[in-house]
């Protein structure tokens, strides 16, 4: 065994030890590259000392971690008021003819809310608070109603704007822009695949399905459908700019953020309380995010120094897998690892390791950046640690392993999304390479 895949295989086990002692993440990511630096260092504080502010300053001086706060703050704007109520407003007069009716108004509803706040759970939440009471007073299934919410929850993180995205631009210092354009067609698959599959189940479970509310006129329903247009607005105007070249991916998010509060000003949904309390969330979320990015920083140092992707690639050329056995290794690993780690968490942790690996093996960083992300959305459904369970655990007082249950059928359409974008992966790259 080569000593720096050993290191690797050491790494993991501290990490896991500290991880399981309950110490923060940020904390247990700062004593092992600490530790390891001064092994690699010969013990000179004055060498690491400069190696750790130099990184971690590049890390989180980057221009396009600015629009980080910009797009927490949108999604807590959107999360706080009544525009996501009227998201879901808009979409359900115009579903009700699919079969599973008013179950594809959370996955659209989902979609559109994602497009405009970034944040997985923030979308999960929202949904629930707002379609969960009405699906149920209705007489729809609780499982599927469920396995829905939790599903439509993860397109928050991966139709643009995308706090995940963010984070995976500035560490892995590739092009936000590009980013966010691939994004756009694996959310829409990710939607139709959650749709065909309500599709079919209420077509097998006929008995299981209601039956339709009583008809909406056509003028009612333009009517419920104008409610969408200021955040269609937003979205368009924002998106369309940044495709065309107009603005860049911070100038995106700040437009964002006064266009929801300039929607939310006009429409008199914008208190005072409500202000100070998006205020006070994107503090503490930036905060959070910020010193995991930087401690990830040093820790991505100090896995370069010690020589440890290198030698990973190599052992896992030595199986003679392939590139696709290298995905579907990978894609083994972040199924376990959504069980115990946050999406951010795997981001820092892992891509330092795995990102020189991939790109070893031939795959664009932009794919890669979609991938990971589709396999954060999976541990979004994973318990123990799946956040949108724990959203819906909170909601609707189930136990977190019934809601995972339930999601599980969910959870097999996004294994499909990742096969058909391993297979074409010109799904993901087709918009980011029209981008000048």
């Amino acid at each position: 065994m080569e000593p720096e895949f050993a290191r690797g295989l050491i790494i993991v086990a501290v990490l896991l030890v500290l991880l399981g002692s309950g110490i923060w993440i940020f904390g247990a990511i700062f004593l092992i590259s600490l530790g390891g630096l001064f092994f690699l260092q010969d013990f000179s504080f004055v060498r690491i000392g400069t190696l750790m502010k130099t990184v971690s300053w590049r890390a989180l001086t980057s221009y396009e971690l600015a629009s980080l706060p910009l797009f927490v703050w949108m999604a807590e704007i959107l999360f706080r008021t009544r525009l996501s109520e009227q998201i879901f407003r808009g979409v359900s007069p115009w579903v009700d003819w699919v079969p599973g009716r008013l179950l594809h108004v959370v996955i659209v509803a989902c979609g559109l809310f994602g497009a405009v706040s970034g944040s997985s759970t923030a979308t999960c939440a929202t949904g629930s608070k707002i379609a969960l009471p009405e699906l149920r007073k209705r007489g729809y299934d609780d499982g599927v109603i469920i396995g829905a919410l939790s599903a439509g929850g993860t397109l928050g993180i991966m139709i643009p704007p995308s706090i995940a995205m963010v984070i995976y631009a500035v560490v892995a210092e590739v092009s936000l822009v590009k980013l966010m354009l691939a994004g756009f067609l694996p959310g829409l698959l990710m939607m139709g695949l959650f749709s065909g599959y309500i599709c079919g189940w209420s077509v097998l479970n006929p008995h299981r399905t209601p039956d339709d509310p009583e008809p909406m006129r056509l003028i009612e329903r333009f009517a419920r459908l104008f409610e969408l247009a200021p955040v269609a607005v937003l979205f368009i105007f924002i998106f369309g700019a940044l495709f065309a070249g107009y603005i860049t991916a911070t100038e995106c998010a700040a437009w964002g953020v006064a266009g929801a509060l300039l929607i939310a000003a006009q429409q008199r949904l914008l208190t005072w309380e409500t202000f100070k309390l998006s205020i006070r969330g994107t503090v503490r979320t930036t905060s959070m995010l910020v010193m995991l990015i930087g401690m990830a920083a040093i820790m991505s140092s100090f896995v370069a120094l010690a020589g440890i992707p290198n030698a990973m690639s190599r052992a896992v050329d030595s199986l003679g897998v392939g590139p696709f056995g290298l995905v579907a290794i990978l894609m083994l690993v972040f199924i376990v690892l959504g069980m115990f780690l946050d999406g951010m968490s795997m981001i820092l942790l892992t891509l330092p390791v795995t990102l020189p690996m991939v790109v070893a093996a031939g795959f664009d960083p932009i794919w890669y950046g979609i991938f990971l992300i589709l396999m954060i959305e999976i541990g979004e459904l994973t318990p123990p640690v799946g956040f949108n369970l724990f959203v819906l655990q909170n909601i609707t007082g189930k136990n977190i392993f019934s809601i995972g249950r339930m999601s599980f059928p969910f959870f097999l359409m996004m294994v499909i999304c990742i096969f058909v974008l391993v297979a074409s992966p010109q799904i993901v790259m087709v918009l980011p390479n029209l981008y000048h």
